[in-house]
């Protein structure tokens, strides 16, 4: 009965940090928002212990700042951290990309029983691609709910497959979520929001598809110039 106890917590603890990340990530709950433990154990109707360890969990990823005695908030990145997380992404990516970017075979093997490597990561990139499309049109339509969490998924999906380390695609994967939070609320009061919504999913599959590390990095370079470019845009809007 206890192991049951404890895997039941812990459900609700993923499901929990699971619901507000998504919350901060739809601008639900805004930067410097703050709130207790108390008060997300009384919104979802369960006992303040997986509540407090779920907060404790999305401090830990950035997300969240602890006051001991005014419970929890929202954290408030600045430009220079938005700016921070480009750079820190672009080195890493660049890094795997160059280095585990295998070229694309001369032609595809038939697979017998289990499929050979180069298959099953062809069969891994095509399911990344599909991704990347949905992705695609919504960043076209200005879709902001349905884009970041193809979006998310995406990049997470695409440095798991190329850097095969567990390490730098939870890296990766907790810059992607920090840097949405910083953007959202900023990107639902642009008027020239389609602009600025990246749309370079597919033409990234489509390099490391072939094989061809060096298109791959040309086009996260060119995607994160955009990025730091609206970093400019918005620091001169404040001004």
């Amino acid at each position: 009965m206890p192991a049951s106890g404890a895997v039941t917590r812990n459900t609700l603890r993923r499901q929990i940090a699971d619901a507000l990340r998504d919350e901060i990530l739809a601008g639900r709950l805004q930067p410097g928002e703050e709130f207790t433990v108390k008060q997300i154990a009384e919104q979802y109707g369960v006992s303040a212990t997986p509540v407090r360890e779920a907060l404790v969990d999305l401090s830990a990823q950035g997300l969240l700042d602890s006051d001991q005695h005014r419970g929890f908030r929202v954290h408030q990145f600045s430009v220079d951290d938005y700016r921070g997380m480009v750079e820190a992404r672009m080195l890493v990516v660049d890094g795997i990309f160059r280095r585990h970017v295998p070229p694309a075979p001369a032609s595809t093997p038939v697979p017998d029983a289990a499929p050979e490597p180069d298959v099953a990561r062809g069969v891994a990139l095509l399911s990344v691609r599909r991704r990347g499309e949905a992705a695609v049109r919504a960043a076209r339509a200005g879709d902001l709910d349905i884009l970041i969490g193809y979006d998310i998924r995406y990049w997470r999906e695409l440095a798991r497959l190329v850097s095969a380390n567990d390490y730098i695609a939870d890296f990766l994967h907790r810059l992607r979520v920090q840097a949405w939070v910083f953007s959202v609320p900023y990107l639902r009061s642009d008027r020239d929001v389609l602009g600025w919504l990246w749309s370079g999913h597919v033409d990234l599959v489509d390099a490391l598809t072939l094989g061809d590390a060096e298109a791959a990095v040309a086009v996260v370079r060119a995607y994160n110039t955009q990025s730091l470019e609206w970093a400019d845009r918005l620091e001169r809007l404040a001004t």
